[in-house]
């Protein structure tokens, strides 16, 4: 079997049934990494001979017929704002370059209880910011289907790990796009769950409220398996849900006949919404229709307040949760300061990067006195009424369809001058993070140039299995699984 093509699930299969071994799937993936990640950049770091001793561990259980999990011997790629004991969790940025976590984040247990192997950590936008991988520290990651092209942001380099092929799975964070917009320039499936779904618990907070940790997959069905490895209660965070997670590959299978979708009229009635994207996205609701979707017509007016909600939230959120980063905590520490004010701020100007620093001054302003009421309340009072125009259209219908980007991957370093510009990339997702629902992008075609584009679908909270049984219907009804990406 040619491993690196093999969907997640189909690996799993082979590897409990000794088809093939987790040492052979985690060695051909580690090749494939050591032979093209010098042109693609997706990792930061790999960890072969760890990865090879607990891919021999699980060959070893499952040889003496010892119970093993779900994910048992499947490598896994993690964004590198996700901590792991041991490992660094630089988030891509100077201020934590050397900074290595004493502890294993929630979903890193959930990874290990899986019998998932984790190979390598990803790089990202640095602290998550940004819709590009392009503001981070360490090195630039190219979109493996053009490599003179971003792959989106800010998970850059999980999506483009997967579309690469030097991952089955790999997870990421979704703070307004990050795993929606990247999978979608890329070729391959993301997932933001409902806010709560999965515990934030050891993901290095961006925006409080609106972070939400998922998977990337190259089918719908090896993102609901690792949704199944990650989801559900977690004490440690008090956001999380209190309930069991149901099984999201139960009624996977089920189909949408009669299931009602929504097509909302401010999506596609934006400027900048290229045409071919546009023309792909309508063919997709169409695909649904002809699989026993009834299409609906639906509004949702507070769209066109959703950027500049989200960009007061956001970094107000974001000044907040990176004021402890001053160089005498941890993390970088600026050499011979005067005195502790000079201390507190050279090692924030050497250790933050532009965008970053861009994000917190935003921030410190909308929260600061005489500003506070007048940005950042009446931010979260149109948050509320962003969250009610869903409420009322989930009355009607029961997914809803857009875009996840107005265009396809843009050339590196054709928006990096431009904040506005780089900010309206996701414009059709934050939405979805302010009024904490699931999402997800599916591939849905490509353009005349051969670049990927994604469906979006977005569902009612906590009913993400039903929206993954959507958007499995959907892929199903094209009859193809997106192929990795030719690196030669």
């Amino acid at each position: 079997m040619d491993i690196t093509t093999t969907t997640a699930a189909g690996l799993a299969k082979a590897i409990k049934e000794k088809q093939t071994t987790s040492r052979e799937a985690v060695a051909a993936y580690l090749g494939r990494i050591e032979s093209h990640d010098g042109k693609i950049g997706a990792f930061l770091n790999t960890y072969p001979e760890e990865a090879l001793k607990n891919a021999e561990e699980v060959d070893a259980r499952i040889a003496k017929g010892e119970a093993t999990g779900p994910l048992a011997g499947v490598p896994v790629a993690v964004k590198d704002n996700i901590c792991i004991k041991g490992k660094t969790a630089t988030c891509s940025s100077k201020m934590l370059a050397e900074v290595a976590p004493p502890y294993d984040s929630h979903v890193a247990e959930q990874l290990r209880k899986a019998g998932a192997i984790v190979i390598g950590k990803t790089n990202l936008d640095e602290f998550a910011m940004g819709s590009s991988t392009e503001n981070s520290a360490m090195k630039l990651t190219r979109n493996p289907w053009d490599t003179q092209r971003i792959p989106g942001g800010s998970s850059g380099g999980s999506a483009a790990a997967v579309a690469a092929g030097f991952a089955p799975l790999a997870l990421g964070s979704d703070t307004g796009a990050s795993t929606r917009q990247p999978a979608s320039l890329c070729g391959c499936v993301g997932f933001k769950p409902t806010y709560g779904m999965v515990s934030r618990w050891g993901l290095i907070a961006f925006g409080s409220s609106l972070d939400q940790i998922g998977p990337f997959a190259r089918t719908v069905e090896d993102a609901a398996l690792l949704m199944n490895a990650i989801s559900g209660p977690d004490r440690r965070d008090s956001t999380c849900t209190k309930n069991a997670a149901p099984d999201f590959t139960a009624n996977l299978k089920d189909g949408i006949n009669g299931m009602k979708i929504g097509v909302p009229t401010e999506y596609f009635n934006t400027d900048g919404l290229d045409s071919e994207v546009r023309a792909k996205v309508m063919e997709a609701i169409e695909t649904m229709k002809a699989e026993g979707a009834e299409i609906v017509e639906i509004s949702l007016p507070m769209l066109e307040y959703a950027v500049p909600t989200y960009y007061i939230i956001a970094t107000a959120e974001a000044s907040s949760n990176l004021a402890r980063f001053d160089g005498v905590h941890y993390g970088h520490r600026a050499e011979e300061p005067g005195n502790i004010i000079d201390l507190f701020s050279k090692s924030r100007e050497e250790g933050f990067g532009a965008e970053v620093k861009r994000r917190i001054m935003l921030g410190t302003y909308v929260l600061s006195a005489g500003y506070y009421d007048a940005y950042y309340l009446r931010a979260l009072r149109v948050r509320q009424r962003i969250a009610d125009d869903f409420s009322s259209a989930f009355k009607k219908v029961d997914v809803i369809a857009a875009p996840v980007s107005p265009c396809t991957a843009f050339k590196v370093g054709e928006k990096s001058q431009d904040p506005l510009a780089m900010y309206l990339s996701d414009i059709y997702t934050i939405s979805a993070n302010l009024a904490a629902i699931p999402a997800i992008s599916v591939p849905c075609g490509s353009s005349s140039q051969g670049l990927p584009i994604g469906l979006q679908l977005m569902g009612e909270r906590f009913r993400d299995a039903d929206l993954l049984k959507a958007a499995y219907a959907y892929e199903q009804a094209t009859g193809t699984i997106p192929q990795i990406a030719p690196l030669g």
